[in-house]
């Protein structure tokens, strides 16, 4: 795993910390964080496992408590770091939410729905797109998920 030279409190750095912890919890280390002015509203790790829920991504359960801090389920001007590409089901999320700007580190061709499959963001249904910036600390992500599922598989 490639060592982190970011600052502890960046809002990546954060959405790695919340992937590692759910990968200690034997769920998939997918973490995301969500900031708006440069506060950080929400950080989260999938809890698809432990919730019994197979909505319980990263970025959704960020995307749920930032709206509940916020008091609105539209998060203009705020936005969301993540691990991974985020899916279709994530995507539809972000774009009803009406975030700002998504960050992500690796890609999915397999699972990924905004530069993989569907791209969503680009299709005429999409109602909000938010501005998008792939690739931050994408080596370190991808060997983390390679790690684990390697480790799974035994």
């Amino acid at each position: 795993m490639t060592i982190s030279t970011k600052k502890a409190d960046d809002p990546m750095s954060r959405a790695f910390d919340a992937a590692r912890a759910a990968q200690a919890r034997g769920e998939a280390p997918i973490g995301a964080a969500l900031v708006r002015n440069g506060a950080v509203l929400a950080v989260a790790g999938n809890r698809t496992i432990a919730d019994h829920d197979p909505t319980a991504h990263a970025e959704i359960l960020a995307i749920r408590d930032a709206a509940r801090a916020l008091g609105s389920e539209r998060l203009v001007d705020c936005d969301l770091y993540v691990t991974l590409e985020p899916c279709a089901m994530c995507a539809g999320a972000i774009s009803f939410a009406r975030i700002r700007r998504l960050y992500y580190a690796a890609s999915d061709p397999k699972g990924g729905a905004v530069e993989s499959g569907p791209r969503f963001f680009q299709q005429p249904t999409c109602h909000h797109a938010p501005e998008v910036y792939d690739g931050l600390r994408a080596a370190e992500s991808s060997e983390m998920l390679r790690a684990f599922f390697r480790e799974r598989r035994g």
